[in-house]
């Protein structure tokens, strides 16, 4: 390798000290070069080793000054300076840890995710396109990077409900516990969007003051039945709290409501209107508008089965579908398809039950194998389709409306009390993983 020397004087050649001229130079670019690496380190040195990661000066700062920015009108939150530095370097270790959990796990991000978030964002702020591009450069963020921040957050949020999910166990009995508490019925109560009128009767009403208050109710009732608007009606009629906003209730639970009003809701379709009904306070009509959260569940269920081939390096994928093409010729010709699952199928996990995936419910298959079986008439084969996993085809053996009602309302519990106990498992998983870790704090 060659070395270049930068000479002090302006005649090297014919120099007698030009020996130590070299000294001198060299020494001054090693000491050059030492200072301009100690300026480099300075600017972005490494605060932190996270396993086989790192933590930057930049990214510390940048985050010390993300949060400066969020408390700007009430800096007094914030503690002392070293006291911020430190808690927020143990943020971003325990970032990094998560991040690296969710890399060992293979979880990846589709970009589809990511744009719908950032469009989210925007959207959320009221920003077009060209302002919300401009406040992200105001903020000092490119697109990309603000793009890089969501991947962030988003694969964090992914690995904890991941992880502590599964880590949460909710008995039978917790399930049975909380629902018959006062608790757990409010959780698991419908919601209605309700409409009210009210016609009132006085304090001491007489037979007379009842009597035409409900020939006024009964008139209104009939003119709801014949189509009149609710609202115009409420306005012009009602004496209740909510007559000016066209006797609007808003969304009210069972338990929220009088319980004149909550014996009456649940027996009401979405859009009816039930008689009127006496209460203390007079003649009350109500319309459900709207109902949520209503636990009652008929789903379909299909019984299917099916065969899977797999493209391969010695199988093409049009060679695969030919192959299908082929098993569902021999099918329609009389063969048993769970002797041909048996023979043909690469799906390990129903090959040997003849291709049984048994009773599914909507949503448990991919989207290609939910659409082809949906549609299916039973005892049909379909023609081959693909999906991630290969060449398909299948059959539809049967079919029923199965009453999820109990089933669903159970799990609606487990994931209240899975909830509660969500943040207290998160807090354990993460001082595990940080305890667990080489960590090396540089500051």
């Amino acid at each position: 390798m060659k070395t270049h020397y930068f000479y002090l004087c302006k005649t090297p050649a014919l120099c007698k000290t030009s020996a130590l001229c070299r000294a001198l130079a060299l020494a001054t670019l090693v000491s050059l070069s030492t200072s301009a690496l100690a300026q480099l380190k300075q600017l972005d040195r490494v605060v932190a080793v996270v396993r086989q990661d790192v933590i930057t000066e930049s990214e510390l700062n940048e985050r010390i000054a993300e949060i400066r920015a969020r408390v700007a009108n009430n800096p007094q939150a914030l503690p002392d300076e070293d006291t911020l530095k430190n808690q927020i370097l143990e943020h971003l270790i325990l970032e990094q840890l998560q991040l690296q959990t969710a890399e060992r796990a293979g979880l990846r991000l589709e970009d589809d995710e990511i744009n719908h978030a950032v469009e989210n964002v925007r959207r959320q702020n009221g920003l077009s396109e060209q302002q919300f591009l401009e406040q992200l450069r105001y903020d000092g963020l490119s697109l990309s990077g603000f793009r890089e921040k969501i991947r962030r957050e988003l694969t964090i949020q992914h690995i904890q409900r991941g992880v502590v999910s599964q880590r949460i166990e909710i008995s039978d009995l917790e399930i049975d516990t909380f629902l018959k508490s006062a608790e757990g019925k409010f959780w698991i109560s419908a919601e209605y969007n309700l409409g009210h009128i009210l016609i009132p009767l006085p304090q001491a009403p007489s037979k007379e003051d009842i009597s035409a208050a409900q020939k006024h109710a009964d008139a209104l009732f009939q003119q709801l039945q014949q189509g009149a608007n609710f609202q115009d009606l409420a306005i012009a009629h009602s004496k209740g709290p909510a007559a000016l906003k066209g006797g609007d209730l808003g969304w009210r639970k069972t338990s929220d409501l009088p319980t004149l009003f909550a014996e009456l809701v649940p027996a009401l379709e979405v859009g009816q209107v039930a008689k009127p009904a006496r209460s203390g306070a007079g003649f009350h009509i109500l319309k459900l508008h709207q109902k949520r959260g209503d636990n009652t569940q008929v789903i379909t269920q299909s019984k299917v089965r099916h065969i899977l081939v797999k493209p391969s390096a010695i199988l093409s994928d049009a060679e695969a579908k030919d192959k299908l093409q082929g098993i569902r010729k021999q099918l329609l010709g009389g063969a048993e398809f769970a002797d041909m699952a048996k023979e043909h199928s690469e799906d390990i996990g129903s090959m040997l039950a003849g291709g049984d995936l048994g009773w599914s419910t909507p949503g448990q298959f991919v989207p290609e194998f939910e659409k082809v079986m949906s549609v299916i008439e039973v005892g049909q084969v379909s023609e081959p389709f693909r999906s991630q996993f290969g060449w398909h085809i299948l059959q539809v053996t049967e079919r029923r409306d199965e009453d999820m009602t109990e089933k669903v309302i159970r799990n609606k519990a487990a994931r209240v009390l899975t909830g509660r106990r969500f943040e207290d498992e998160l807090q354990v998983w993460l001082r595990e993983i940080r305890d667990g870790a080489f960590v090396e704090i540089k500051i």
